[in-house]
């Protein structure tokens, strides 16, 4: 049985499919990572290990509890870097691919599937739109191991340098903080190296503003012509920017342990690569965990937010909190509908967005507090681990590996919440919307607020 043909021999909603796909892959994964040769001293990470491994690598998350580079053989990354790129393109894309690359038809209920799971408004064109996301992701990736290659081939040999360089370009793109540098120091050494840190930040923003809005700036050369959407993303996505380095480069300016001993060049690409990275990746050129609290905070709620639509990254999303925000200036300006760009939003769309927003945050309360009872280490690490997880970024302050059995359990569900849950929660809401356009309306009544 095909998997584009799954939905037609067993009765499951698309959003399901999507779900049970993840977990597929999660699942091989898991096996694969167990077996003896997954690692350099021939025995089997364990099954919790095993999973929490693949967990993050097919939710692009790159949060580990065992070294990649020193613990994991060649088989073990590449199994990884495999999860990697499944989980960054998306269960349906992957399969999409497969199945046209063999010729086989992509039936009506599957192109379904691949509308939602790439957040098109119509089925139409859906399988174009797959193989251009497939054709750019590769030139992406391959124009990014380039030139990671030639700053790694110097340092580490012809093959291994190219080895480090395509996983470093897939790692980065897919948004997944994995590294092979070894001994948990993620890219550290490289806090002064303006190409490593350009083209790694480069790849990051890329894969985080979304599928849809790479294809939309590749088809329309001019700014007027894009799309609403594009332009809500790329006006959030530079706000963060700007906002995250401007904070991490005054606080951290004078911390030895981060930026304080570092040359201002060095500075500058150090915050500007925690402002990218804390949103989405889980890469890292300076220690988390010497970060002050203030940072720490701060990246919480650059993790929270994460990055856009129909893209390689976790969180809430930025669109999401953009018509939170437009709907408080609203309520503020005490007007009744919200406004950008000239164009009004459908209040559907902001209950959505605020719905979608509350119930976030409540898993992010709830998880953090279930971790306070399980590790003895300060709370604010405790918020970082959970936002990291949950927004699948995978930047970490405290020693995952040494953490409870029951809180890396805890960790693999809310890194699988993070990758599916808000595009499963944003279709169920949608279509409760959509039943429940023509219900019974009450008399209205008022209650007291604030």
């Amino acid at each position: 049985m095909s998997i584009p043909d799954l939905n037609k021999h067993i009765k499951l909603s698309p959003t399901q499919v999507l779900v049970l796909g993840f977990a597929f892959f999660i699942l091989i994964g898991t096996v694969l990572l167990s077996l003896p040769a997954a690692t350099v001293e021939g025995r089997s990470l364990g099954v919790v290990d095993a999973l929490f491994t693949a967990t993050s690598a097919v939710c692009v998350t790159g949060l580990i509890v065992v070294d990649t580079g020193t613990q994991l053989s060649l088989f073990g990354q590449l199994v990884v870097m495999t999860l990697i790129q499944a989980g960054g393109l998306g269960f349906m894309t992957m399969a999409t691919t497969i199945f046209l690359l063999l010729g086989k038809r992509i039936t009506l209920k599957s192109r379904l599937v691949m509308q939602e799971a790439l957040n098109q408004f119509t089925m139409e064109g859906v399988v174009r739109v797959t193989r251009n996301i497939i054709l750019v992701t590769l030139l992406i990736e391959a124009a990014g191991a380039i030139i990671l290659s030639a700053r790694f081939v110097p340092m580490f040999g012809l093959a291994r340098g190219l080895y480090y360089g395509i996983f470093h370009s897939i790692s980065a793109f897919c948004n997944a903080g994995f590294d092979l540098i070894g001994y948990y120091r993620s890219l550290t050494g490289f806090i002064a190296d303006p190409v490593i840190n350009f083209t790694i930040m480069a790849l990051i923003v890329i894969g985080g503003i979304g599928f849809a809005v790479i294809l939309d700036i590749c088809s329309r050369t001019e700014i007027r012509k894009w799309s609403l959407h594009t332009r809500v993303v790329l006006l959030a996505t530079g706000m963060l920017l700007a906002a995250g380095f401007l904070f991490f480069l005054i606080i951290e300016y004078n911390n030895p342990e981060t930026l304080g001993l570092q040359p201002l060049p060095a500075k500058i690409l150090g915050a500007m690569f925690q402002s990218v990275t804390f949103r989405t990746a889980g890469f890292n050129t300076i220690d988390p965990a010497a970060m002050t609290d203030a940072s720490k905070f701060f990246a919480v709620i650059l993790m929270l937010v994460g990055a856009s639509p129909a893209s390689t990254g976790g969180g809430i999303k930025t669109t999401t909190v953009t018509m939170v925000l437009l709907m408080t200036i609203s309520v503020i300006r005490g007007r009744e509908e919200n406004d950008i760009f000239g164009r009004r939003i459908p209040p559907a769309l902001t209950n959505r967005a605020l719905a979608i927003t509350l119930i976030y945050l409540m898993v992010f309360m709830a998880v953090s507090i279930i971790l306070s009872f399980l590790e003895s280490v300060p709370f604010i690490d405790i918020m970082f681990q959970t936002a990291s997880a949950l927004g699948t970024v995978g930047v970490t302050s405290m020693d995952t590996g040494g953490m409870h059995v029951i809180s890396k359990l805890v960790l693999s569900l809310v890194m699988f919440m993070g990758r599916v849950g808000p595009l499963t929660l944003t279709l169920a809401l949608a279509r409760r919307q959509a039943r429940g356009s023509n219900s019974i309306k009450y008399p209205e009544d008022k209650v007291m607020i604030g």
